[in-house]
């Protein structure tokens, strides 16, 4: 037989060399192309099937990946490599989680628990303790379980010497603590959470979701300074790293959510919906976010079609788009259908998610009943006080600031929407910061004070036609004669029937105290100093009686 008629090798061993290298050098296109090539040649180790598992990940290709890696778990079972086993069931579990499939996100931390039972202490240990203790917050909401969880990975890091450990014991500690309101001491921990991620000591995979946990939580507490300064540090660790890593389009999607915040409506929105497709199979509730900020932004502009396509895009991957779907529904003219969606969203939500929905609820209510609208105030002061953060208080003055001009409470309702004004420029939000000047122009117009009406109305008028934004409206307050709100038209109604306080109580289901504040309020709107003139004064405005109950 020739020599050309001796059959060769598949492939030359040195593919599988050069594969082994362009990975090494983090050159992930080279490493695919060669690995799939010494693939379709003859079968891959579990090491190269790894290799070829993580190239694929950092190409973006997450579905790809994480089907490789299930076929190198149970190779490493069939095996007995346990321990290799059961971290790369972590990191399943951890990538099913981010895609938003908690069931199956589940089902691996399952597998790598049972596998770990029966092995000594290692640094898998540590991974699973800190997969359970971000489930006890995310899930559960119990930020005490998380804090055991941190103490544990502390002490296990002290045995273990890895530095990862360290980075999830501060993560959990950090989280744990803003939770429960120590926000300042909580982002101390998250910033010592960063510093092994930085230096390069957390894989990809756990470090871009240590940041991504972060940056939402700043989002959650509607913090966008610290949410900026977290974004960029994203942003430049991705840089690092790879243009087609998954977290590089992440980095993008919140940088997208700060530009919007500011009022740069057109750039977010080209980018916004394309990111949101190519991440909606490697990462759902960060894809689900891009549609919740595009379809804000296409509400605010009024289209309200393209709003409702991407409110309905991100119901399809798992967020309930609240409140923007109701606020959608509230442009409409359809406020019942709102407050109940609102309503109806507050009961799956904890104490920050609720947060979100409390001003619209009051800015929805207060003008129909200021009593209701006052429940929900009242619990977003307290929020805003609990965690402290300038959004959220901003939100709480804004809210107070909608009851009391509800109330015909003018002048007290100023130093409110200033304190909101404040606090949203501080945050560059360019939106709602108009918001407000288009309310204290209609408190400043009730006070008779028409230059200074004119005057924030303009800003008003200016901010939105820089943002492309629809003409903002004030909800409508429903005034009668003097500025009466409907409430008190219906305190009059009693008063004329000869109601007492107490009878006007009951009548309406309100306390006597307040009762008693309704009078005041009327009198000196009207400018009467007794029942019988306010009586008098009803019957000439045409005030319907309203009889005791």
């Amino acid at each position: 037989m020739s020599p050309q008629q001796l059959p060769g090798p598949p492939l030359p061993p040195h593919q599988l060399v050069d594969a082994r290298e362009a990975f090494a050098r983090g050159d992930w296109d080279a490493a695919r192309r060669s690995m799939e090539r010494a693939g379709a040649e003859f079968p891959l180790s579990l090491e190269d099937q790894e290799i070829l598992a993580r190239s694929k990940w950092w190409l973006g290709d997450v579905q790809g990946s994480m089907a490789l890696s299930e076929d190198v778990f149970r190779g490493l079972v069939a095996g007995q490599q346990l321990q290799a086993a059961a971290k790369s069931a972590l990191t399943l579990s951890l990538q099913w989680g981010v895609r938003g499939n908690i069931a199956v996100s589940s089902a691996w931390l399952n597998r790598a628990r049972r596998l770990l039972d029966s092995l000594p202490e290692s640094p898998e240990h540590g991974y699973l303790l800190y997969l359970e203790g971000n489930d006890a917050i995310y899930l559960e909401g119990d930020a005490d379980s998380a804090l055991a969880a941190s103490r544990q990975l502390t002490a296990m890091n002290s045995r273990q010497k890895a530095p990862e450990l360290g980075s999830f014991a501060f993560m959990l500690s950090g989280l744990a603590a803003v939770r429960n309101g120590q926000a300042r001491r909580g982002f101390e921990d998250l910033d010592q959470a960063l510093l092994p991620v930085m230096a390069g000591q957390v894989s990809a995979e756990w470090g871009g979701d240590i940041y991504c946990s972060v940056i939402h939580l700043c989002y959650e507490l509607a913090d966008y300074s610290r949410m900026r300064a977290w974004t960029d540090a994203l942003a430049a660790w991705c840089a690092g790293l790879s243009t087609s890593f998954m977290y590089s389009g992440i980095a993008r999607v919140h940088e997208l959510q700060l530009i919007s915040a500011e009022g740069g409506w057109k750039q977010a929105e080209e980018e916004l919906a394309h990111l949101g497709e190519r991440l909606r199979h490697a990462h759902a509730w960060i894809a689900a976010d891009c549609f919740c900020e595009l379809g804000d932004i296409r509400r605010r502009q009024g289209n309200r079609s393209g709003a409702a396509t991407a409110y309905a895009t991100a119901r399809a991957l798992g967020i309930d788009a609240q409140p923007g779907s109701a606020l959608l529904l509230a442009d409409a003219g359809r406020n019942d259908e709102a407050l109940t969606d609102l309503r109806a969203a507050l009961a799956d939500r904890g104490r920050l998610g609720r947060a979100w929905l409390l001003l619209p609820l009051v800015e929805l209510l207060a003008p129909r009943d200021a009593q209701r609208a006052e429940v929900y105030c009242c619990e977003l002061e307290g929020t805003a006080a609990y965690y402290g953060t300038a959004g959220l208080l901003a939100w709480a003055h804004h809210a107070r600031g909608a009851i009391l001009m509800a109330e015909g409470h003018w002048i007290q309702s100023l130093p409110e929407f200033e304190a909101a004004a404040q606090g949203y420029r501080s945050q560059h939000l360019r939106y709602e910061l108009a918001r407000i000047h288009e309310r204290m122009a209609s408190v400043r117009a009730a006070l008779g004070e028409s230059g200074p009406a004119d005057a924030e109305r303009s800003t008003a008028v200016a901010i939105r036609a820089q943002l492309g934004a629809v003409p903002l409206s004030v909800p409508a307050l429903d005034h009668g004669p003097e500025g009466l709100t409907v409430r008190e038209r219906e305190v009059l109604g009693c008063v004329l029937s000869g109601s007492s306080n107490r009878e006007i109580a009951q009548t309406l289901t309100i306390s006597e105290k307040t009762a008693g504040r309704h009078l005041a309020n009327i009198f000196t709107k009207i400018g009467v100093n007794s029942r019988t003139a306010a009586a008098a004064w009803a019957r000439h405005h045409g005030i319907s009686e309203r009889p005791p109950a």
